[in-house]
């Protein structure tokens, strides 16, 4: 075993399988050319908001040539019950909102299945529906949790009180629009049956939860059913959990007794696969003639599904964000005619942020303060909420440093005075914060006589590199170069491993991989040479992550941006964005920036584009395309940086890493709102930022 001292963590590997990627080798879900004679789903969604099927006159599809079956709720296959009753798909004739699936088409071919979806006649009685959401809706209810399993309310102190005595006050309320997940490669899956025995090609960001779900669902043994997703393209939070498309993809390829695949358009994925929740929140700040915070109030209403409750977290980040002795938090749903909402990237802490960054820039100006130096000014010793020390905290830093390379001293802190030429410019600073979380997995370490290590563990790479950051991780563990290193990810055969998904899957599979690797090299070293027939270490962290207490662990970051506003056309331009982010060791340079800088983007489009217009009376998005839903395009953004500190951080993991997928959304859209009003001195606290907001209260 030739070792060496040449470590591959914090080197900027490029991406192992990029080749594969450029060249059409990866193949995604229902890319797989080895699968023989398959047949196509196209599903049916329903084209009201609430009401019952009387009746599918289905006879004329099934007589066309090429088609194999239609799916309706009289001849589905029964599923068991599942705490998600999104994936009771076909189980009832009740329509919960529109665009359900109410049947489905398999053919031979594509457009034979797609042509036979869209004739089929569906017949419906409809009931009045509402999808409306308001701050009073009468339905509002206190759920018993919010995501994934955080207190709904919490206080401390008298805050009421406390706002009533403060020097200065802001209160005031925002709201952000449904926002909706679009990964590049769509939902899809290739389903196939031999016997009892059931494989899925899914597109998911986790095939061993996929595995476990999709079992209970059809009353399998989940050593019967085979999952895998080796190539995934962008996922969000979408892809987290099982969604319509596979329960239906396996029920038709048990109906037609032959592997089926079922790639969903663009069209379904506004209502089938998630989106993120409006929000109303009210947010109040009490601080005294100092700036230093006493009260701290964020209220929030947002919707769930008469499907699913999915309570999002959105103010979960105001809770240990700042130091004040009084503060209150609460969530509140209401429950409407439409799809269930789910994660989508930095669930709660995205929408959350965006409120309460913008209320601190509003009370920045309240108090007269720089907006740095009141974030400053209230810095929290401890987390505010659990009262636990943090294992690293690098807020203050990131601001500073932030701003020094941003160029924020030279700013001129009076909103509307700056300008040049038809256009008014402004800057903006806002906090950025995402926790650092961990998950039991399993790692496979298996070392070859010839020297060559190959490790397999069920990660998903949806496009953030986890697969080079693995093999970086598992090469300084085995102390060889990454060229003796093969990580095989994306099967639900190699054992229960982390979602990609809440920022911890590098923290999660990393901290397996390292275990397992580490195992395996001492085992060589005290065998003095591997056997022809090789060894191997499996090794899994459920002790480690259990034992990982006594810490709050949190990565914090701090977003610059600069806005520029047509003074006769309201057009808002951002041709600078800054992230400067404190998150532990940096794997991998490269893939890193990518994602901070992925995230900023997205955060960017949610402050001047995404929003999903709904039709009340059709109880529907109706902007459900690329060509209608608005998203940020190079032309946008001229300049986006990224930057990070070299924050050590011995406690969260054994690379000492923090999630990163995430924490580049959050605060973004607050720092290019507080820039519009620096530059305009109009304050827009509904996003997205549009020049219909701006026009008529433009100065001059």
């Amino acid at each position: 075993m030739t070792q060496t001292d040449v470590r591959a963590v914090g080197s900027g590997l490029g991406r192992i399988e990029g080749p594969a990627k450029v060249t059409g080798q990866a193949k995604y879900a229902t890319e797989q050319d080895d699968v023989q004679d398959v047949a196509y789903v196209w599903p049916v969604p329903a084209t009201i908001a609430k009401g019952t099927i009387r009746r599918i006159d289905d006879a004329p599809i099934r007589a066309m040539a090429q088609v194999l079956a239609v799916l309706t709720p009289d001849n589905a296959p029964h599923l068991q019950p599942a705490e998600d009753g999104e994936l009771a798909v076909l189980q009832s004739r009740t329509v919960s909102y529109r665009g359900q699936f109410v049947a489905a088409v398999v053919a031979q071919t594509l457009e034979i299945a797609r042509e036979a979806a869209e004739r089929l006649q569906v017949e419906y009685d409809v009931e009045p529906h509402d999808v409306e959401l308001t701050q009073d809706h009468p339905t509002l209810y206190k759920p018993d949790q919010v995501n994934p399993s955080f207190p709904t309310d919490t206080e401390q102190g008298d805050v009421d009180e406390a706002l009533g005595a403060a020097a200065n006050l802001v209160d005031h309320t925002y709201t952000t629009p449904a926002l909706h997940n679009n990964p590049m490669e769509p939902h899809a899956t290739l389903a196939s049956w031999d016997g009892d025995e059931l494989t899925l090609y899914d597109s998911n960001q986790g095939a061993y939860s996929a595995q476990q779900t999709l079992a209970k669902l059809f009353g399998l043994d989940p050593a019967v059913v085979h999952v895998v997703s080796q190539h995934v393209g962008g996922g969000f939070g979408s892809k987290g959990t099982p969604r319509a498309n596979a329960v239906l993809a396996v029920m038709a390829a048990r109906m037609v007794r032959r592997p089926v695949k079922l790639a969903l358009h663009r069209h379904h994925m506004f209502a089938v696969v998630g989106y993120r929740t409006p929000t109303i929140q009210r947010i109040r700040l009490g601080a005294d003639a100092e700036g230093r915070l006493s009260a701290i109030s964020h209220d929030v209403v947002e919707q769930t599904s008469t499907v699913m409750e999915f309570a999002e977290q959105t103010a979960l980040a105001t809770r240990i964000m700042y130091a004040a002795p009084h503060r209150r938090t609460t969530h509140r749903l209401a429950r409407l005619d439409i799809p269930t909402p789910r994660w989508m990237r930095a669930p709660g802490e995205c929408p959350g942020m965006y409120a309460l960054e913008s209320a601190m820039d509003e009370l920045a100006i309240e108090c007269g303060l720089d907006p740095i130096e009141l974030r400053i000014r209230n810095e929290p010793e401890r987390d505010p909420e659990s009262g636990k020390p943090w294992s690293s905290r690098s807020l203050v830093e990131c601001l500073r440093e932030g701003a020094q390379l941003f160029g924020w001293g030279d700013r001129d802190p009076r909103p509307g005075t700056r300008s040049d030429g038809d256009w008014l410019v402004g800057t903006g600073v806002a906090a950025s914060t995402y926790p650092a979380y961990a998950s039991p997995s399993t790692a496979t370490a298996r070392a070859a006589a010839d020297g060559r290590f190959v490790v397999r563990i069920a990660a998903a790479d949806i496009g953030t590199g986890a697969r080079t950051a693995l093999t970086q991780i598992a090469a300084d563990a085995l102390r060889v170069s990454t060229d003796f290193v093969r990580v095989e990810i994306g099967d639900s055969a190699f054992g229960q491993a982390s979602l990609a998904g809440g920022s911890m899957g590098t923290a999660s599979w990393g901290w397996a991989v390292t275990k397992a690797c580490t195992e395996l090299r001492e085992k060589v070293e005290r065998n003095g040479e591997v056997p022809v027939d090789g060894i191997e270490v499996q090794a899994e962290t459920s002790a480690e992550i259990e034992a990982r207490s006594g810490y709050k662990y949190q990565g914090f970051g701090a977003q610059f941006a600069e806005a520029r506003v047509n003074i006769d056309t309201g057009e808002v331009r951002v041709p600078r964005l800054l992230g400067m982010f404190g998150v532990g060791r940096i794997i991998n340079p490269r893939t890193a920036r990518s994602q901070f800088i992925g995230g900023m983007t997205m955060g960017l489009s949610m402050a001047l584009h995404e929003e999903g217009v709904l039709d009340l009376a059709f109880g529907d998005y109706v902007n459900h395309d690329l060509a209608e839903y608005h998203i940020a395009a190079c032309a946008d953004v001229t300049d986006i940086e990224a930057h990070w500190l070299d924050e050590h951080d011995e406690r969260v993991n054994p690379m000492g890493s923090k999630g990163i997928g995430e924490i580049g959304i959050v605060g973004t859209a607050a720092a290019v709102a507080n820039a519009v009003h620096h530059a305009t001195a109009v304050r827009i606290r509904d996003l997205p930022i549009r020049l219909d907001k701006l026009l008529g209260r433009l100065p001059g």
